[in-house]
């Protein structure tokens, strides 16, 4: 970065890759143990954020809490594994460098290292060699809980054919056959001579008839809705304590330290 942040507004920033697609909020900063200013920044990767990640800052912008980097974020989750509590040695410097494809400026002489700094700001380690005879660092751990996607399950629509009976009712008609009689009028003239005959009448009647047709009648499609819920994530966290110890001439005494 051009302009040099500060370690405390480094940590009000979020780590966004090359794509603008977030990484994580940044953990640790650690700064070079001669020049003191931020080169390298931790980011909790992998499941529920257990692995520190680190990311250099060279080329690094800021925009607004966003802190943008020149990387992929496949780069980033597959950095080295480096064990850095507290200092960055130089040696795990050079494989990080390299894994970025960025040029180590620290010579191969150099014993130059990067040291974590805590919230407060000061120095939590000091560079090889230098002197912690009357200090001891404390430590502890801090639980990051973050978030992945995954594959929860499928749902598909799938359109089946099914056979129902139908029954409606319809009406229906026909023809029946009454005999009626009735006296012959005055003056009507009966048929020559006596003898057989016969009279015809074609009956008729409706019958139901069935039709079948295609007709569209719904519309059925897949949505997806995000529900957020609460889950409650429980897990354990150590934390080092200092015991300050006193002797003197005629007694010895011990006390903890916060």
């Amino acid at each position: 970065m051009s302009n040099y942040l500060t370690t405390d507004q480094l940590r009000d920033l979020t780590v966004h890759d090359q794509e603008g697609e977030k990484v994580g909020s940044i953990g640790q900063v650690f700064v070079d143990d001669t020049s003191q200013r931020p080169d390298w920044v931790t980011v909790p990767t992998g499941l529920f954020g257990t692995k520190e990640t680190f990311v250099p800052l060279a080329g690094a912008q800021v925009r607004g809490l966003e802190l943008h980097v020149p990387f992929t974020k496949d780069v980033i989750k597959d950095a080295p594994r480096v064990d850095a509590d507290e200092h960055l040695a130089t040696e795990q410097e050079r494989h990080l460098y390299a894994h970025y494809g960025l040029t180590d400026p620290a010579s191969a002489e150099s014993v130059t290292g990067r040291s974590a700094v805590p919230d407060d700001g000061t120095a939590q380690s000091r560079a090889a060699g230098a002197d912690g005879e009357h200090e001891l660092v404390r430590s502890e751990e801090r639980l990051h809980v973050g978030t992945e996607e995954r594959v929860a399950g499928t749902a598909r629509l799938k359109k089946v054919v099914v056979t129902e009976n139908v029954t409606t009712t319809i009406p229906v008609t026909h023809e029946e056959v009454r005999v009626v009689r009735e006296p012959v009028r005055e003056g009507e003239v009966a048929a020559p001579g006596i003898g057989e005959a016969e009279a015809t009448v074609t009956l008729h009647e409706e019958r139901p008839v069935v039709g079948k047709e295609k007709v569209a009648v719904e519309r059925v499609r897949l949505e997806t809705a995000e529900v957020t819920e609460e889950e409650q994530v429980n897990d354990t966290v150590r934390k080092e304590r200092i015991a300050y110890e006193g002797v003197a001439a005629d007694a010895e005494s011990r006390r903890d330290l916060p």
